[in-house]
């Protein structure tokens, strides 16, 4: 492996470290998912921690449930470590498919009002919370 990738790939692991930090952080905080917390609206991912709990507890038919593509994140991570190995359009391909598997996983879990997990309550994120306060010290 040559230098530059593995400053690269070291870049990318600091990143990723980063990351779990200040999800750390957020956990702590009580805010599970940043993005739900700002807008109301759960991402693509939303149930990937639960699943992963639930799997590691024993339980596939709940990991399924919280969701259905949890498998797929450690596929992106071998592909990842693999990618100098592959071709560069297998791997295009490959996240393509990754991305439109959860975009439809998402508009699905979204349509489906019996969904217990992926939620769409915009006016109860911090976004809308904070506009309503703000209009409303500047209508008093």
């Amino acid at each position: 492996m040559g230098a530059k990738l593995r400053s690269v790939r070291g870049g990318t692991l600091l990143a990723v470290a980063g990351l779990f930090l200040v999800y750390a952080l957020l956990g702590r905080m009580g805010i599970t998912c940043p993005i739900l917390f700002l807008s109301g609206v759960s991402c693509a991912g939303c149930g990937m921690t639960r699943a992963w709990i639930s799997l590691l507890m024993g339980d596939l038919a709940a990991a399924v449930s919280y969701h259905p593509l949890f498998w797929v994140p450690p596929l992106g991570v071998v592909l990842w470590l693999l990618e100098s190995y592959l071709p560069r359009r297998t791997v295009a391909v490959l996240i393509w498919v990754g991305c439109a598997l959860f975009f439809l996983v998402y508009l699905l879990r979204m349509a489906d009002p019996n969904d217990a997990v992926v939620v769409f309550h915009p006016e109860e994120g911090w976004i809308a919370r904070t506009l309503r306060a703000v209009l409303s010290l500047t209508e008093g």
